[in-house]
């Protein structure tokens, strides 16, 4: 995407990642377990709290890698509205280098995975759960895919390797 600006001195033009320079990205879910949510995360994955007020949390990794926060219902923001996150319909990844270490910190920690450490013919291991706030969380480790595996679901048309 390339943006055009009009000035009275000249012409510039800007392409769409010269603009908008993230420095974080990070769902916010609304849930009435903001507090039950951030003592989880810190408690099992050792996430910092970087913000907390009484409706609102920001948590993060200690490398930068990973932000997630809570909203209660009643916050003064809007959007969103004040609706609760549901838990259906939403995937939040997790990718590692080490599934198994992973899933022996979260047991370890206390946690207890809905969807056992399993090697999936897809290309990975992984293991999920819930958190409070009904957010699902697949922790992944890529793996190779089980030959042909991919086949029945490519398409002519494409090149990428699955």
């Amino acid at each position: 995407m390339v943006m055009i600006s009009l000035r009275a001195d000249s012409l510039f033009v800007k392409s769409l990642d010269q603009v908008m320079q993230f420095v974080d990205r990070y769902p916010i879910i609304v849930t009435p377990h903001k507090n039950a949510c951030r003592d989880f995360w810190v408690r099992h994955f050792q996430l910092k709290v970087g913000f907390d007020s009484s409706w609102f949390v920001w948590l993060h990794s200690a490398d930068g890698s990973l932000s997630l926060a809570f909203m209660t219902p009643d916050h003064p923001s809007a959007p969103p509205g004040p609706e609760v996150f549901s838990g259906r319909g939403m995937c939040f990844e997790l990718q590692v280098e080490d599934a198994v270490a992973a899933h022996a910190a979260f047991v370890e920690s206390g946690g207890r995975a809905s969807y056992p450490l399993t090697d999936e013919p897809f290309g990975q291991r992984r293991f999920g759960f819930a958190d409070p706030a009904g957010l699902w969380v697949d922790v992944v480790q890529q793996t190779e895919p089980v030959a042909g595996f991919w086949d029945r679901y490519m398409t002519a048309g494409d090149t990428a390797a699955a």
